[in-house]
């Protein structure tokens, strides 16, 4: 294995999973961190990081210091000797797993590869695709033979954007590798520079299952509590009071319902469903997760327009304010958001929507779905909304009846 005083790190992918990484071990390595868009590695490179929670000090040092270098270049990290693929698996418009970006990666990787590198990917996938797919790949574009002449690990990415409580530093990290001297450096390399350790797996597949089972626990909790709240809110009863009260029993976890967006928990259990059903298991549970939270922001749309033609208001020229477009509150990441499903059907009824939201980039908004945000409140009009949607929570949010005009009402998952 490569020799610690000797290593030469590469990034591949510089989004929110890879250049927090990257500068987490530039603080003690030499690392090259690479992206195929110039604009992006341009952006980071001014201190243009937006919603990656980094700290731009930090970034300046290492990039100042040299221990840290970015570029688009892929014959830049031809002479590195590991390689960490942070590159996203998202799903298509069918939701099917998509892993092109990680299959183009490891073909890149595997034109500059050489003998005793070793390459570690931290993308989320199916158990089995790293060694099923992505060895392959590697194999085929170096010409070199996996476990003799280079080697694999894996370590599940576990960055939760806006989160300043679980930053990458501090968060432990499962770690595995090809055979037990991969496996043995790919836990020492992170170890070293994490401050709550690691947990090595006995295999990359058992590695790759910890992060799907992780997301997908989450998923189903949460479907858990959306379909509590709907039972809740059809029988007249309070949910968080019902919430609170079995949250007293010890083993009760206690979630809050909510749409879920983003790019993990909304995508991972679609990798998983997959390659269950690939193997002949029908995956029932996670199955009805996906579909009793996808359907959420919708039908909280349908309830929201139900009840504004219920006070006698026509919905086709009710004003409407919906608040937040991010994914998930106090982040400006807007990758999958739940919010846009929102908007879309109630512009179906009325087109007299206003969408605010000050975390969010207005022209990524424009540029990835069409529709205009306003991100100053002073862009809002005097006169009042019928009706205030809360659509991401975010802090600044507390007093959404200032938004209202006279006998106008704030609508909130809760409170349908």
């Amino acid at each position: 294995m490569i020799r610690k005083n000797n290593l030469k790190i590469a990034v591949i992918g510089l989004g929110y999973v890879g250049f927090p990484l990257a500068c987490l071990f530039a603080k003690k390595y030499s690392v090259i961190g690479y992206d195929i868009d110039a604009d992006k590695v341009k952006n980071l490179i001014n201190g243009k990081v937006g919603n990656i929670d980094v700290d731009i000090d930090v970034v300046k040092q290492l990039l100042d210091s040299k221990s840290l270098r970015l570029t688009s270049s892929q014959s830049d990290v031809a002479d590195c000797n590991v390689y960490i693929v942070a590159v996203p698996t998202p799903t298509d418009n069918k939701l099917k797993a998509d892993p092109t970006l990680l299959y183009q990666s490891s073909v890149d990787i595997g034109s500059v590869l050489s003998p005793g590198n070793i390459v570690i990917y931290e993308s989320t996938v199916w158990p089995g695709m790293t060694e099923e797919e992505c060895v392959p790949r590697l194999e085929k574009s170096s010409g070199l033979k996996y476990n003799e002449d280079f080697f694999v690990g894996y370590s599940p990415e576990r960055i939760n954007p806006s989160d300043k409580d679980h930053s990458v530093a501090n968060t432990k990290k499962v770690t595995s590798g090809s055979n037990s001297k991969a496996a043995a450096f790919v836990d020492k390399l992170y170890s070293s520079v994490l401050l709550n350790g690691t947990y090595k797996a006995s295999s990359i597949k058992v590695a790759e299952t910890c992060k799907m089972m992780e997301n997908c626990q989450r998923d189903v909790l949460i479907a858990f509590a959306n379909e509590m709240l709907g039972i809740c809110q059809t029988l007249g009863i309070d949910f968080d009071e019902a919430n609170q009260g079995a949250a007293t029993k010890w083993n009760y976890v206690k979630m809050n319902p909510g749409f879920v967006g983003g790019h993990c928990i909304a995508v991972d259990p679609y990798y998983m469903i997959d390659k269950a059903s690939a193997a002949g298991y029908n995956p029932t549970l996670l199955k009805s997760a996906r579909r009793v939270n996808s359907k959420m922001a919708p039908k909280f749309a349908r309830h929201v327009i139900v009840d504004i033609k219920s006070r006698g208001l026509s919905v086709g020229k009710s004003r409407v304010l919906l608040l937040g477009f991010s994914f998930k509150a106090d982040c400006e990441d807007i990758r999958n958001t739940r919010a846009y499903d929102i908007y879309e059907m109630m512009n179906r009824y009325t087109h007299h929507i206003t969408i605010f939201d000050p975390y969010v980039n207005a022209d990524k908004v424009k540029a990835d779905y069409g529709v205009d945000v306003e991100t100053d409140e002073a862009s809002l009009s005097d006169e009042g909304y019928d009706a205030v949607v809360i659509c991401t929570s975010h802090s600044i949010f507390k007093k959404p009846r200032k938004w209202l005009k006279n006998g106008g009402r704030v609508y909130t998952l809760k409170n349908i």
